[in-house]
């Protein structure tokens, strides 16, 4: 396959798919989102479960946030972050259809009648 299978821009920019694939690559932002599972917190209740800095713990939310994985809302002097559920489920959704021998040509075809239009 080659590496730009997941490009959808003309430049070869990252796109959704491998923003989101970069961001579950690591341990930390995957025990994050795991965090964020059942309910929304904020930077700090995040921070205060990892062993490591508050920079380090903000990049990683950042890259999160980047990947549409999660979003934060400013509430006062706090800012809480809670997951995009429905984001990460369109992502992979997508990425099977590009690699699934009937889902490609569809999504394909998809793509060509929506330019039609």
């Amino acid at each position: 396959m080659e590496d730009d299978a997941f490009d959808d821009t003309a430049d070869g920019s990252s796109t959704g798919a491998q923003r989101v694939f970069h961001a579950l690559s690591s341990a930390p932002r995957r025990k994050i989102l795991a965090y964020l599972s059942a309910s929304g917190l904020t930077a700090g209740e995040i921070a205060d479960r990892f062993s490591m800095s508050k920079p380090a713990v903000s990049q990683h939310l950042s890259v999160l946030e980047a990947a549409g994985l999660i979003k934060r809302e400013k509430q006062g002097q706090f800012v809480h972050y809670s997951l995009i559920e429905n984001n990460l489920v369109n992502v992979l959704n997508g990425f099977v259809q590009e690699v699934c021998p009937i889902g490609r040509p569809i999504k394909k075809e998809s793509q060509a009648r929506a330019r039609a239009k």
